[in-house]
C-alpha cells in the first residue's frame, strides 16, 4: 500500500531523536586518545595515562554494532551521509521540554568528539527502521549524561514532530523495559498519521565507558516483541565485543 507522503519524513524525524541522543547528548565534549594514540612526552602524563583505561577505538565500537546479516535477510544497512548538513535532521518539536532541549542541543564538532559509531537499518519497504549507536566517554561525563537522559525519558508524556510540509504527528510517550535491566532508560512512542499507526521505542544502555543508544520504529503495528528482541541482541553483542556487562559503570580494568 502506498504511504502518505509525509510519513517517511516524520518517521525519520522521530528516529533523529535517538540519533541525537547518541551523537550529541552522549557524545564527549573533547577529544580522547585512542588505543593507538601517540606516546606521552612527560612522566606525569605517562603515569596518568597508565592509570586510566583507554577508551575503545572507533574500530572496536564499529565491531560491537549489529549488522544487517545479524538482524535477518530482509534488512539492509542505510549508509551514513559522509557530509551531513546541520539542518539535515531538523524538525520542529513541541512538548517534552527535556527531550526538546536534547534535540536542540548543538552537537560537539566532529574534531572534538570521542569514539563514536552508528548504524541504521531498514526492513522491507523501510518497515521497521532500526538505529543503533555506541559512544565512548569518561565515566564522570557518562554519569551526568545518563542522569539527563533518564530524567528526560521519565518526564516526557507526549511529543509532537512537524515536518517541512507542515504535517505533524503527536506521540504519546510511556516508560518500558526493553531488555533485562529495568533501570535502563527506555520509552515507547505511539502515534497516528493519516490513519496509519506509528510505534517506536527508544532505549539507552551503559556498558562501562560506552553508551549504547537504540531506536526501533514501525508502522501499522504496536507489538513490542521484535523491538525488545533486537534491543537485547544489540546489548548482548556489545557486551561480548567490549568485554563489559550492561549496567556496569566502570570500564574493564578500571580501578574501583
Amino acid at each position: 500500500m502506498s504511504l502518505p507522503r509525509p510519513l517517511p519524513a516524520l518517521t525519520a524525524a522521530a528516529v533523529a531523536l535517538v540519533l541525537t541522543l547518541g551523537t550529541a547528548q552522549l557524545a564527549p565534549a573533547f577529544a580522547y586518545a585512542s588505543e593507538s594514540g601517540s606516546a606521552s612526552t612527560g612522566t606525569a602524563d605517562t603515569a596518568r595515562t597508565a592509570s586510566v583505561p583507554r577508551l575503545p577505538t572507533d574500530e572496536r565500537l564499529r565491531a560491537a554494532l549489529l549488522t544487517a546479516a545479524e538482524l535477518g535477510p530482509d534488512f539492509t544497512e542505510i549508509p551514513a551521509d559522509p557530509n551531513p548538513s546541520p539542518e539535515a535532521d531538523a524538525s520542529p518539536v513541541a512538548g517534552c521540554d527535556a527531550l526538546r532541549a536534547l534535540l536542540n542541543r548543538n552537537p560537539a564538532g566532529a574534531s572534538a568528539q570521542g569514539p563514536h559509531q552508528e548504524a541504521q537499518f531498514d526492513g522491507p519497504d523501510g518497515n521497521p527502521m532500526i538505529t543503533e549507536s555506541l559512544t565512548a566517554e569518561e565515566a564522570s561525563r557518562l554519569d551526568a549524561d545518563f542522569a539527563t537522559v533518564g530524567a528526560a525519558f521519565a518526564d516526557c508524556h507526549s511529543i509532537t514532530f512537524t515536518d517541512d510540509t507542515g504535517a505533524a504527528v503527536t506521540f504519546s510517550v510511556s516508560p518500558i523495559a526493553l531488555g533485562d535491566r529495568a533501570d535502563a532508560p527506555a520509552v515507547r512512542l505511539d502515534g497516528t498519521l493519516a490513519g496509519v499507526r506509528l510505534n517506536g521505542y527508544l532505549g539507552v544502555e551503559r556498558l562501562g565507558d560506552v553508551a549504547l543508544s537504540y531506536g526501533y520504529f514501525q508502522r501499522e503495528s504496536g507489538e513490542s516483541q521484535l523491538a525488545s528482541l533486537y534491543y537485547r541482541a544489540a546489548v548482548a553483542k556489545a557486551e561480548r565485543t567490549l568485554g563489559v556487562q550492561a549496567g556496569a559503570t566502570a570500564a574493564p580494568g578500571a580501578a574501583v
